[in-house]
């Protein structure tokens, strides 16, 4: 019983981890865009309130149930698949420090990236989400 109630949380999590990943790079698409001081006022107030108070706290959440699930089933450090999870999420917990430097860049308003950049960069989580889903759920190797 233990379990499903840590594997709940620990979607729960992930699921709120993930919905701020796809948001602060969004949000960062529209700041650069932003043309006067109000806009770029708000903007960085928003980016700071999700990553510290959604972002940073869904991260942590998700990782503590998730070594949490692994000691509970500690056979699945020696599986494939969870080795190439793990990668991901490695890459993603990167992606996320690296979205805390922009937004420290915006703050000081010295961002040298375009609108279209952020566009992009906005599109990695979703390939670390499917490739997580697949590994989970299909356990290729």
């Amino acid at each position: 019983m233990t379990y499903l109630w840590v594997k709940a949380f620990h979607i729960i999590a992930m699921v709120c981890w993930f919905a701020a990943l796809f948001y602060l790079p969004r949000l960062f698409v529209y700041h650069a865009m932003s043309e006067d001081q109000t806009s770029r006022d708000r903007f960085k107030v928003m980016e700071r309130k999700l990553y510290r108070g959604i972002m940073t706290p869904s991260m942590i959440a998700t990782l503590i149930l998730g070594v949490w699930l692994l000691a509970l089933n500690p056979a699945w450090l020696g599986q494939g698949w969870m080795h190439a999870k793990l990668t991901l999420i490695g890459l993603l917990i990167a992606y996320h420090v690296y979205c805390g430097q922009i937004l420290v860049k915006f703050a000081r308003d010295d961002n040298q990236r375009s609108h279209v950049f952020f566009r992009w960069f906005n599109e990695a989580p979703v390939f670390a989400l499917i490739g997580i889903v697949v590994l989970v759920v299909v356990k290729p190797f």
